[in-house]
């Protein structure tokens, strides 16, 4: 309900990824964001690749809101790696900007390799 009352009408032709609605708290429950207390779950993201593995995820109570972009840009960060291996997506990364190969000519050097954009 969410997704089609607020989210579709803040982001330019909707959330580009699934969303799962848990209105009994089961799925909830499994990753610690059910609320006994007040029924609900609280604000949980999880972002699980297509292994099945949980890669990322944000836990925030309900006064804070979450930033979709931010969502949106780290999912395209987890695909980026997944299909470029041996390459790391630095902080704020976004499509189409530098990233890194790991190793160690480039631990503590990683200021002269990435700038903030």
């Amino acid at each position: 309900m969410w997704n089609e009352l607020e989210l579709s009408k803040m982001v330019d032709g909707g959330v580009p990824f699934p969303m799962l609605s848990d209105p009994a708290g089961k799925i909830g429950s499994m990753y610690g964001v059910y609320s006994e207390e007040d029924g609900i779950n609280v604000r949980g993201r999880f972002i699980i690749d297509p292994d099945g593995k949980v890669v990322a995820c944000e836990v925030l109570s309900p006064p804070v809101g979450r930033n979709v972009e931010e969502v949106i840009r780290q999912i395209q960060a987890y695909q980026y790696v997944r299909e470029n291996k041996g390459e790391v997506t630095p902080a704020g990364w976004k499509p189409g900007k530098k990233t890194l190969k790991p190793g160690p000519d480039l631990v503590g050097n990683v200021w002269k390799e990435w700038k903030v954009e």
